[in-house]
Formats: C-alpha cells, sequence, structure tokens
C-alpha cells in the first residue's frame, strides 16, 4: 500500500465511539488511534499504538484473516464504501517498499511464466518505523533495572521461538523482568512465521525486525535447543532455576528446504494453509495446481483474500471430494483416487462411494491439519496433565497448565486458529506468569491485566514549553470554542493529555444597551420608541425602573439552532474529515459566576495545567476592569481578550466592534494591564485590513501576546432555492459566521509569521487548521509559541491529542538523526513504485517508454518480471544487511522553545525572491498512470509545456515549462512529478518583441 492510498484510507475511517473493530481484534488491538496517526502521518504514532497491543504487529499485518475479525466489525460494512482496509493499513504503519531492492529468490519468486499479479509479491523493503533506527526501550516509569525488585530477577524460560512466545517475551520484559530466555530446537527463529507461511506473503526480514524489538529488552535467545533435546525437560528448567516456563511450540514437523516441484500438484484441504501450499507449489515449480476439499465454496475455512489470491493465480478448485487412495506408478506418486461427498437433510456429510473421480497428479500436499506427535517432546513435558488429543490441559483464562509454574499458549494449547491468537495466548500468558512471580515473593497483583505500553527514547522527549512565565506541558491546547462549551468537557480534556485549555468566551451577566433619563422616556412617544429598539436589538429584553434612570438591558446570551454547519471547501465530503467548518454560535451561555468557581475547581484537581479565561466586554472601561480582576480572583493562569468575535457580538458593540480598530485595543489592554497582574493574551480578527496593526496596539497597550487569529467572516452556502445553510426559524434567516478549521490554515499561518515578523519575541497562541503535530509544527516554525485546536476535535473527540504530542515529539527526535535528513518529517524520501511495489526503469531494461493500460500494460509486465527472475537467478534468499539497525542522533534533540519562529528567516517581500534559479517540472514515467491531468491544466491554465502523446499517453515535458509547479499540484500520484534545477537559461514569452527605446 502506497503513501497515497494509505491516506486516502484513513481519512474515510470513522474512528467509531464503540470501535467494534478493536472488538473482533483478539488483541484488542487500538485500531483507531493507529488510523487517526497514519490520516495525520503520524507514523511512529501509529506504529507504537499498534506495537503496544500486538508485539507482531507488523506480522499481524501481513497475514491476519482481516476479514474474519477487525475488517468484519468495521462499521463501513453497513455503507456503500465498505469497510477499512485494516490490515492494509496496519501494514503500511510499519511497512514500506524501496526501490533500491528489487531482490526475488527462485525460492519465492513471481510464476515461473513471469507474468504474476499485483497480489502476489516478496516485500523487500523495511518498515517507516524501522527505517526510523529507533530501539525500543524499557518502560521508563520502572526503576533502574539494578533497583528492582528481586522478583522482576527470577529466571523465566519460553520453549519455541515462534509469534506466542515472542508476545510473551516482549510483555515480560516490559514488565520488567530481565532475565528471559527463549529455547528454540531450530537454527533459525520465528516458529511457523519462518517455516509455514510462504515469504511473499511475510518476509523473514519482518520476522527479525519484531525479533529485534524484542531482543533490544534484553531477551535471550537459545538456537537448536527445544523439549525433548539433549535432555532438556519442564523439570530440568525447574531444577536449572528457572521459576516459570512457557510452552509456546508449533506441532509442524515439516522440513525448512523448499522442495522443487514440477507438473501437476494435488492439494488437499480448505484452509488458510491450504490456499497458501497451492499458491506456493506454484513458486516451486508447479505448472498446475488443483485444491481439493471435502465440502463446498460456502464451508471453506480460508479468509476471502486467501481464495482470491489463489484464484487470481489459476489455481483450480474442486469442491464436494473426499481422498480414497494415493495411486502409485513405478513406486512413484501418479494421481489421486477420490469419491463424491453430500449433505444429507440433516446436515451430515457422507461420502458416495458409486461417484468415483481420478486425478492424475506428480505431487500430493496434505494441508488438513497437524497434531502433537513428537513422543519425545510428550515426555518432556511431564509432570503435566495432557487431554485427550496430547495437549496440556489448561485454564483458557490464565494460560496456566496443572503445574501451576508452567503456561503454554499457541499451537500447543489448541486455542489458537491465526497468528494473532497465538499472539493473545503469549500476551494473556504473559500477565498471569507476572501475577504468579510476584505471589511466590508475597505481593499481589490484580486479575485485570494491565500491560505496558511499547517505548523508545522518543517517548522521552520534552515539549513542554514557558511562555510568559507560566509552564506548559505540552502546546496543544483547546480554543474558547465548542469543545470548551463547559467545565466538565476541560475536565475530561485535561484527562486525555492537553496541555491547556481557554474556557468559552464569558461576559458580564448583564450587558446594558441602551439607559435614558427616566423623564426623557416618558415625554417621547414610548410605544413607537420601545418598538423601534426592540427591532433594532432583536431580542428579547427587560426594563428596569429606578428613580433617576430608564434602562433597557439584554439578558445572557441565548443561541439560534442550527448553528455549528460542515464546510463546503472539502466538495461531497460526509462524515469526519472535514476541512471546514461554520459557525453563528455566540459566546458562553453560561454565567461568569460559573466559569469563575470552575476555574478555581479545575485549577485545584489540575494544578499542572493551564487553564486561560476568555473573556468579553464592550469598549467600557469599568466593565473589562470588573470582569478581568473576577477571573484573575478565580485562579485563572492567563486571561484571553476576545476582541474578534465575527458575528452576533459585535451588534452588541462587542468582540469584532472592539477588535477592528487599533486604537480601542490599545486602551482596552491599557485597561486590563491596570486592572491584573496574570498574563494576558488579545485575540485577534482575521476580518481586518492588516492585522499586524492591531498586534501592534495590543503590544503597545501592555498585552503579554496575542492569539490569531480567530473565524474568518463568511456564507458557506446557499441551496438551490436559494435558502441559506445554516436557515434560521421559519423564514430561514441566516447571518455571517465564522469560518474555521483547515480551510484558513493559509490565512492563520500568514497572521501568525507576519505578527512574529514585525514584534520579534512577542508570544503568539496560535489557532486556525492546527489538526495535526505536523501542521503545529508548522505554526511553531512560523512563530506561535503554543497551539489551540478546535475542529479537529470536532472532526473526532479529545483522544486526538496523545497523537498530536507523540507526533511532536517524533518530529523533534528525527531532527537529531543525520542519516534522516533527506526525511520530510516523518515521511521518507518516495520510491519509484507502481501500486506500493517498486519498479525498475523500463527504458534501460526495454529501450523504450511503457504506459500502463493494454498491450503496454502487459509488456511492461513482462520485462518487469524477467528483470525479476534474473536478479532472482544471480542472488540467493539473503537480502545483505544495509548497516546498523539503530540511528543514534549525533546532536542534541531540539525542544519546543528551539523551533519557534525557525521558518521566519525564508519568509520576506516578493522583491527578495531570486528570479535567476528556476525550476522545471520532472515526470517518473514508471509513476505515471498516464491520466493526463498535468497536460490538461498545463494547456488549458498555464504554458502549454506539456505534450500529451494520444496513442501511448505518456506526457513530456517540454523545454517551454516555466516552472509554475501547477503540473505537480493536481497529479494524483505523489512525487510523480518533481520540480528541478533548470539546466538552460529562462527566457520568458513577451508576447510581443518589446519597443525599440527612441533615439534622441
Amino acid at each position: 500500500m502506497s503513501f497515497g492510498v494509505s491516506l486516502q484510507f484513513s481519512c474515510i475511517c470513522l474512528k467509531c465511539a464503540d470501535a467494534p473493530c478493536q472488538k473482533s481484534c483478539p488483541t484488542n488491538l487500538d485500531i483507531k488511534a493507529f488510523i487517526t496517526s497514519i490520516s495525520n502521518k503520524n507514523y511512529y504514532g501509529a506504529a507504537r499504538a499498534i506495537l503496544s497491543d500486538n508485539p507482531l504487529g507488523l506480522t499481524c499485518g501481513m497475514v491476519c484473516p482481516t476479514s474474519d475479525l477487525c475488517v468484519g466489525g468495521c462499521n463501513l460494512y453497513a455503507s456503500e464504501e465498505g469497510p477499512i482496509n485494516i490490515g492494509g493499513l496496519q501494514q503500511f504503519a510499519t511497512e514500506i517498499t524501496s526501490d533500491q531492492q528489487l531482490v526475488f529468490s527462485s525460492k519465492c519468486g513471481e510464476l515461473s511464466n513471469g507474468v504474476g499479479p499485483e497480489a502476489v509479491r516478496k516485500v523487500v523493503g523495511c518498515s517507516v518505523f524501522s527505517r526510523m533506527g529507533i530501539p525500543q526501550v524499557r518502560n521508563p516509569e520502572l526503576p533502574p533495572p539494578e533497583q528492582m525488585p528481586e522478583s522482576y530477577h527470577s529466571k523465566i524460560a519460553l520453549i519455541g521461538c515462534g509469534p506466542a512466545s515472542i508476545s510473551c517475551a516482549s510483555f515480560l520484559a516490559r514488565l520488567g523482568y530481565d532475565n528471559i530466555t527463549i529455547f528454540e530446537k531450530q537454527k533459525f527463529v520465528g516458529g511457523l512465521s519462518s517455516s509455514e507461511i510462504p515469504q511473499y506473503r511475510l518476509p523473514h526480514e519482518v520476522v527479525q525486525f519484531e525479533l529485534d524489538l524484542m531482543k533490544d529488552l534484553g531477551v535471550k535467545i537459545m538456537c537448536e535447543k527445544g523439549l525433548g533435546q539433549d535432555g532438556m525437560t519442564l523439570l530440568s528448567l525447574k531444577e536449572g532455576g528457572y521459576k516459570a516456563v512457557f510452552i509456546g511450540i508449533g506441532m509442524c514437523s515439516c522440513s525448512w528446504t523448499l522442495p522443487r516441484l514440477r507438473g501437476s500438484v494435488i492439494v488437499l484441504g480448505a484452509g488458510d494453509t491450504a490456499f497458501d501450499c497451492a499458491t506456493s507449489a506454484l513458486r516451486c515449480g508447479a505448472q498446475r495446481v488443483y485444491v481439493v476439499f471435502r465440502r463446498g465454496f460456502t464451508n471453506i475455512r480460508a479468509v476471502p483474500e486467501e481464495m482470491e489470491l489463489a484464484k487470481e493465480e489459476k489455481c483450480e478448485f474442486l469442491p464436494f471430494l473426499s481422498p480414497r487412495e494415493v495411486l502409485l506408478k513405478e513406486g512413484r506418486v501418479h494421481g489421486m483416487e477420490f469419491c463424491r461427498t453430500e449433505q444429507t437433510a440433516t446436515g451430515e456429510w457422507v461420502e458416495d462411494q458409486e461417484q468415483i473421480t481420478r486425478l492424475k497428479a506428480d505431487f500430493i500436499i496434505s494441508a488438513f491439519g497437524s497434531v502433537l506427535s513428537d513422543p519425545k517432546v510428550k515426555e518432556a513435558m511431564a509432570p503435566i496433565r495432557l487431554n485427550r488429543w496430547g495437549l496440556p490441559e489448561l485454564n483458557p483464562e490464565s494460560m496456566q497448565c496443572s503445574e501451576p509454574w508452567v503456561f503454554a499458549g499457541g499451537d500447543v494449547a489448541g486455542l489458537a486458529n491465526t497468528t494473532v491468537e497465538s499472539v493473545n495466548d503469549g500476551k494473556q500468558a504473559s500477565w498471569h506468569i507476572h501475577r504468579y512471580l510476584q505471589a511466590i515473593h508475597g505481593q499481589t497483583v490484580s486479575g485485570q491485566p494491565q500491560l505496558p505500553r511499547f517505548y523508545t527514547p522518543i517517548d522521552a522527549v520534552d515539549i513542554s514549553v514557558q511562555m510568559c512565565g507560566i509552564k506548559f506541558p505540552n502546546p496543544f491546547g483547546l480554543a474558547s470554542a465548542p469543545p470548551t462549551t463547559s467545565a466538565t468537557m476541560i475536565r475530561r480534556a485535561f484527562e486525555q493529555g492537553w496541555g491547556f485549555a481557554l474556557t468559552k468566551t464569558f461576559s458580564l451577566d448583564k450587558e446594558q444597551l441602551k439607559t435614558l433619563k427616566y423623564k426623557e422616556f416618558f415625554m417621547a412617544p414610548q410605544a413607537e420608541m420601545l418598538s423601534h429598539m426592540l427591532v433594532e436589538t432583536g431580542v428579547e429584553q427587560q426594563f428596569q425602573y429606578c428613580e433617576e434612570n430608564f434602562a433597557i438591558c439584554q439578558d445572557l446570551v441565548t443561541n439560534v439552532s442550527p448553528r455549528i454547519v460542515r464546510g463546503t471547501t472539502s466538495g461531497p465530503l460526509y462524515g469526519p474529515g472535514q476541512g471546514a467548518f461554520l459557525n453563528i454560535e455566540l459566546i458562553s451561555e453560561k454565567t461568569a459566576a460559573y466559569w469563575c468557581q470552575s476555574v478555581t475547581e479545575l485549577k485545584a484537581d489540575f494544578p499542572h495545567n493551564i487553564i486561560i479565561s476568555s473573556i468579553m466586554c464592550s469598549y467600557n472601561k469599568a466593565d473589562w476592569t470588573e470582569l478581568a480582576k473576577m477571573a484573575e480572583a478565580s485562579g485563572a493562569d492567563a486571561l484571553e481578550l476576545n476582541l474578534s468575535c465575527p458575528h452576533g457580538m459585535g451588534e452588541r458593540g462587542m468582540g469584532l466592534a472592539c477588535g477592528q480598530d487599533p486604537e480601542l485595543v490599545r486602551n482596552i489592554c491599557r485597561w486590563v494591564r491596570q486592572a491584573v497582574k496574570i498574563p494576558f493574551f488579545a485575540k485577534l480578527t482575521p476580518n481586518v485590513t492588516n492585522i499586524v496593526d492591531i498586534a501592534k496596539a495590543a503590544h503597545e497597550g501592555g498585552a503579554d501576546g496575542v492569539t490569531a487569529t480567530n473565524t474568518v467572516s463568511g456564507l458557506m452556502g446557499l441551496k438551490a432555492d436559494g435558502s441559506p445553510w445554516p436557515g434560521i426559524g421559519r423564514d430561514k434567516r441566516t447571518t455571517y459566521g465564522g469560518v474555521s478549521g483547515n480551510a484558513i490554515r493559509p490565512i492563520a499561518l500568514r497572521a501568525v509569521s507576519a505578527i512574529a515578523r514585525a514584534l520579534p519575541g512577542f508570544p503568539i497562541l496560535a489557532t486556525g487548521g492546527i489538526d495535526s503535530a505536523e501542521s503545529g509544527l508548522q505554526f511553531l516554525h512560523a512563530g506561535a509559541s503554543v497551539l489551540q485546536v478546535c475542529s479537529a476535535v470536532q472532526n473526532q473527540d479529545f483522544t486526538v491529542i496523545e497523537d498530536y504530542c507523540v507526533g511532536l515529539k517524533t518530529l523533534l527526535y528525527l531532527k537529531s538523526i543525520e542519516e534522516l535528513q533527506d526525511w520530510d518529517g516523518q515521511s521518507p524520501p518516495t520510491a519509484r513504485h507502481q501500486k506500493g511495489k517498486p519498479v525498475p526503469k523500463l527504458e534501460e531494461l526495454v529501450g523504450k517508454r511503457l504506459p500502463n493500460f493494454g498491450p503496454y500494460l502487459q509488456e511492461k509486465k513482462m520485462a518487469i518480471a524477467n528483470y525479476k527472475q534474473k536478479l532472482a537467478n544471480q542472488s540467493d534468499s539473503t537480502i545483505p544487511s544495509s548497516g546498523l539497525r539503530i540511528n543514534t542522533p549525533k546532536k542534541p534533540v531540539p525542544t519546543v522553545q528551539d523551533v519557534i519562529a525557525r521558518a521566519l528567516k525564508h519568509i520576506g517581500a516578493y522583491q527578495e525572491l531570486n528570479n535567476q534559479e528556476q525550476v522545471q517540472a520532472l515526470i517518473d514515467e514508471e509513476m505515471c498512470i498516464n491520466c493526463g491531468k498535468c497536460y490538461m491544466t498545463c494547456n488549458d491554465s498555464g504554458y502549454q509545456a506539456i505534450t500529451f502523446d494520444p496513442e501511448t499517453h505518456l506526457p513530456v515535458v517540454q523545454d517551454s515549462c516555466t516552472g509554475c509547479t501547477l503540473c505537480l499540484s493536481v497529479c494524483p500520484i505523489i512525487d510523480c512529478i518533481r520540480m528541478v534545477a533548470r539546466t538552460t537559461p529562462y527566457v520568458p514569452k513577451r508576447g510581443l518583441p518589446q519597443a525599440v527605446m527612441p533615439v534622441c
């Protein structure tokens, strides 16, 4: 799966509240979290979420029967789009192919005729995460190893180095145990992942990668040593000082050496293994493969993906046949005799001996399953009790055998049918081994598993930031908006990990609109005057009578509905991932007293989180003074002066009405500065000619910083009948609302960078389209100190904060690794590929360019297959290591403070740009899908610099290319078009020759 496809799939995911996909996964993988991270291009965060729940997450992403598990539970099954390809995303989170490694061994290469389907391949690249070169480390919350209690130094043995044992050992090591040994009877490790699953489905590099992560925690592996070998038994291990033993052996006694096949092959069975055998037989030389099974197609146990792969590779399926006899000729297999099976009315399957079928075959493969048949292994498992199938008797909850110090999982436990279930057996057993070991040392451990997460040095990166004397735990906070409607919501946000929050903007409980002298009121035509004022304000009024004055006061804020609607900037996109929202929501409907009390309570419960009170008044010194002092007394860390609400409040003389005039902003800031000692920030509106002038006025007025920016005033859309959306009441009235989200990010970035350039060092709280760690880093580079988020939470929920924090830590950490300097954040350079597979340059192979359709595509496939076969014949199955697995930082990891304003040196006036260093487009023909979008946009919207071959559909960039980059902007394939330095002088086309200046 390529970067583009993975991002599309991850954006389609609904990130459901109930997440049935997670409940359908045996390891309870946090699928919503890792897909969220992929959609935000936080690939380490995705790998971390996967490996925390499943130490063999990459293996399971490749071989899991996802259609029966997580994908089968996807809520999108009920939609026309269908479910998310979760297995593909899980694989992508840790795997990316490399165009440097096109080595296909003869044992697992393409089909013998050279033309294999897209799905049939050997993945020979490294994972995105593994290419980062980051090792796994112990849980940072644990004491150093030498300070751990004696119980954590207990000797633990795991027998068999397969998925169950690797999982169990990984979790035990994460818990803090430091004397763990895995015994493997073979010369190779990985268990059935290495010996039974074909390499084109699960490359050895993947297995080795997961083993390396386990060994990072100090787990030892001893090969050629297993149960029943050299006197090793459960009792001998106990006598050797091992306090707990986990049995994770497989039941297959297959040969490691692949056979050379020929002619016809019959595969017996209808499970995943049977179809693996069928497709592998083709790779081992078989010309024809029959998959024969006793029942019909509706009874096939294999997942649909396996069956489809075998079907694509032209395997023959023969249902309703039961094997009777192997036919021999001159002592060799010649064929097999079958009888017909039928299902009776009672559902029982019977054999009809009168219907006989014979098939010629050179080889027969039985894939009906296996049993534990080695008597030496059974003897070595004494004294545990075995059941009637010769497998250990165990508790399926704790995986504990009849002997309390012995546990089992995987194949030998008889409960797991898939790799992921074996992984879960090991995961489950690890906690109960932990409980057992602690119990024998007098400690009590909860029966509810609380297993540690996956940790690396990235997780130790400090992303706290100091601003105006306040220490923010992290730079991500909630803006004064719907996500902070109540104190309860802010409380939940802090529990999730948000560093700070602004209250929903509140004001004094009454705002006086009009005051008249008592005598003036009664001398006027009262009825007409009152009617005029009611119509003018358009809100419910109440009258207050006193001896001297008659005042008309407005009630507390009452919102209209509907008032928050999806944007139209992303086209017909429904569900999460909206690029914009429009709202006509006013400030908080709750009283100032409520918010002041709430701030006090929140600060008492969350002393390390920052709370900023957002306040608003009209242009009235007494009101600003009173409200600011009230908010300060409540215990708020800082204040935000909302001078920018673009709708509703401006009509009341508040918000935008104050924020568009530098003089009013300057005076309000002076009033507040005189009233309080805590820091305060003026929230600016983008709905002005020059936001820098407003920021300077706030600075001159004594503000400690500014928030840039509030929403952009807009009208989101009109229906076909001319009515607006949102439309209020029977008359479908509307007003100009505030546009937020990614659509206003360029406006907000421009505002932040312009203010930072004009007022160096002046703190800026950025808001407007921050929806990931990557976009947050852009604002930090532009000059912001901390980041406010709203629309991203509206698209999902408060849980996005973990992705943001982990993503920012990763981006900072990767800056310290010299080997990754050519990466763009967490994205490695895009390798040349087709459908996610690396491809060579065709022109070098066949001497001409080939497009991707019709007969050209077949010729292209054949050329690539021949090239791979040639490489396979010249190499063995071992891919040489590219060097050390771990990249060590060569310089200090930058802090958040270090990256603030880093981009400002690149931003300036147009006249400072160099028009001598020109670029032009370069199209990668191997990645091009021949859609012609680059040609179309260049022809009708650009400079007619791209030609389009009507026969081959190959675009060609001419030397007249001006480097405008429009073609790259509309190309659907990431990095198919790159802008490269121009090698010839750029001469603009002036249209008409320049006039010759007259000579006087």
